[in-house]
């Protein structure tokens, strides 16, 4: 069964806590993402070793494998964007379906072990062009097709939500 997909904007984390996983992205200094984004991708191993890895929990809801290779692209998209944003002056970033590619990619029938290894060197690699961004680059603009507009410090803010919300989404229950 196809999970419906994601339709609000999560902008708004950059504003309060998120009242489901409790992470302040408004809080966050956007300089410590990348160590954040280094604890994240090490705890997915864990996560991808289990037995329910490919079972989701009702149906509307990813499985662990499912999230897991979310969070993967997420640290593949959003690395995109911040480069993007370094080289270019407020570039307009590309589209990304996160629901569509889910199902294009069939994350569900993925291998665990590769995904396991793919997230960890994606996690690495966003750590790394967050850690390389110069004291005087931190203000520079992007934008998404819908209008939200970010700065690099509010995408580095943005972007570590996402795989924060989703490892709490996997260690429930």
């Amino acid at each position: 069964m196809p999970i419906v997909p994601e339709t609000k904007s999560w902008t708004w984390v950059l504003d309060k806590p998120c009242p489901e996983c409790g992470f302040d992205a408004s809080t966050t200094d956007a300089r410590e993402v990348a160590e954040l984004a280094r604890l994240n991708a090490a705890a997915w191993p864990a996560v991808l070793r289990r037995a329910d890895v490919r079972e989701r929990p009702d149906g509307d809801t990813w499985s662990p494998l499912e999230y897991a290779a979310h969070v993967r692209d997420v640290f593949t998209v959003m690395r995109g964007r911040l480069e993007l944003m370094l080289v270019e002056n407020d570039p307009l970033f590309a589209n990304w379906d996160q629901d569509a590619t889910a199902v294009e990619e069939r994350y569900n029938e993925q291998d665990p072990a590769l995904v396991s290894t793919q997230l960890i060197e994606a996690g690495h690699a966003i750590a790394d062009a967050f850690d390389a961004v110069g004291s005087d680059a931190w203000g520079r603009s992007g934008r998404r097709g819908d209008g939200a507009s970010f700065s690099v410090e509010t995408l580095a803010q943005y972007f570590i939500h996402d795989p924060v919300h989703h490892l709490h989404d996997v260690s429930k229950g």
